[in-house]
């Protein structure tokens, strides 16, 4: 950083990012700052800045300010952080200390000292507060130490299950011996081994992937286990819609014979492509795609060999990757939503509640990067083929499939607290 930067920083004042401190802050004061930073995108705090944007300046030697940043970042951060120093020269005998904490610190939740306890904190606009439950599992999950998917769903039990899905999935897509249906110790047994289940203090209970992949009624306990689908007639949101679903369920599909003579008749293709007419009950994956079949069109054209092709507005396999990777990798940290599917006019957007994972970028994505916040759920849809083993599916099936089938660029685009896939019917110029 130079002076030109500093100055910027400055005049555009505090922010979400921005902190000014006079150093004769106190540890703790300074070290909810830092933790706060951390666990948002990183950012400044700037030693000898008034709240007023004037310059105090530095009151401590240089060196004397330094290791008491660094002191503070040590024994009153958990973890410790170490972040990077730096003193800039104002002018008129001033010197402002700048304190650089990195945008992808890994360790997520930063916690600071208060008391005998230590406490998370985030960054909302200029303030830094302790962040709530559900604030601080979303920072462990961001960091990858802990995923929901694993997490024991309280109230719940073996009989929330739908053992039809689960002996399809043993048996016909795993291939392996399963417990009869009514030996519910044995099954119990499988489903801890599996991360199905978990044992809290010796008592079984259901794992939120597991309820999510396999559940009777997964909303009962998780009511953000769904998508919400609207069909509107034109380019805006409307209460005149074509038609407003919510689809609820089991994310996978219940089929009536085993999959793996299913994938042999239809070679190339997932085996849960409700095209085959297989499955008994359609899951949520399933039924989003049922709904974006029943609202937009295809048309039918002959082509040189003289063979009948036929076009949908968007390309089938592009729409389902879009999906199969909300429910895979949205956060469900966030119980007050649902994935949104909306079909307008001219476009079709996939609202997936969270950021993306720690470390992952729109750029990240776009070149095939693989992250994964719900491994358990993950693993799964790549046993049922709705997950590439590659981990290539956004570039080769979103943004390739879109750009062989009209010419259009898809718009992956994180904003606030979600991340939004947006495939465009008709090339465009603006949103």
């Amino acid at each position: 950083m130079n002076r030109t930067d500093l100055a910027e920083l400055i005049h555009h004042g505090e922010n979400s990012g921005v902190e000014f401190k006079r150093d004769d802050v106190t540890p703790a004061r300074l070290a909810k700052e830092m933790a706060a930073l951390l666990n948002l995108e990183g950012g400044h705090i700037l030693l000898g800045v008034e709240k007023d944007r004037s310059v105090s300046g530095l009151t401590r030697e240089h060196e004397q300010a330094e290791e008491w940043v660094m002191e503070v970042a040590r024994m009153h951060l958990r973890p410790a952080a170490l972040p990077f120093w730096e003193t800039l020269d104002w002018g008129e005998g001033k010197t402002v200390g700048v304190i650089s904490l990195p945008a992808d610190a890994p360790d997520k939740p930063y916690k600071c000292r208060r008391g005998a306890a230590w406490v998370t904190q985030i960054r909302a606009g200029t303030t830094s507060r302790d962040a709530t439950d559900e604030e601080e599992a979303r920072l462990y999950m961001q960091s990858g130490r802990l995923q929901y998917d694993r997490k024991p769903v309280p109230g719940a039990g073996l009989l929330d299950f739908d053992m039809r899905r689960l002996v399809n999935y043993f048996r016909d897509v795993r291939r392996q011996t399963c417990p009869p249906v009514e030996d519910r110790e044995a099954w119990t047994r499988l489903l801890v081994n599996t991360d199905f289940m978990y044992e809290d203090r010796g008592r079984p209970l259901p794992s939120a992937g597991g309820l999510l992949l396999f559940g009777v009624r997964a909303q009962k306990y998780l009511p953000q286990a769904g998508i919400s689908a609207v069909a509107y007639t034109g380019i805006e949101k409307d209460y005149d819609a074509r038609e407003r679903a919510m689809l609820r369920g089991a994310v996978v599909s219940l089929f009536p014979e085993p999959l793996a003579e299913m994938g042999q008749a239809y070679p190339g293709l997932p085996p849960t492509f409700s095209e085959a007419g297989s499955a008994v009950e359609s899951g949520v994956i399933e039924q989003a795609m049922d709904f974006v079949r029943r609202h937009i069109t295809i048309a039918a054209s002959i082509d040189n060999g003289g063979r009948r092709v036929e076009r949908w507005d968007y390309p089938i396999e592009a729409v389902r990757e879009a999906i199969v990777n909300a429910v895979a990798h949205r956060d469900y940290t966030i119980s007050v939503m649902d994935i949104e599917l909306s079909i307008y006019s001219d476009r079709l957007e996939i609202i997936s509640p969270g950021r993306l994972p720690n470390t992952v970028t729109v750029d990240k994505m776009r070149a095939g990067y693989r992250a994964s916040r719900n491994e358990l759920m993950k693993e799964v849809l790549r046993d049922y083929r709705y997950v590439e083993a590659t981990g290539l599916g956004v570039p080769r099936k979103i943004i390739a499939g879109m750009r062989r089938h009209n010419g259009t660029e898809p718009d992956l685009v994180e904003e606030d607290s979600r991340f939004i896939v947006r495939l465009w019917k008709h090339p465009h110029h603006t949103p």
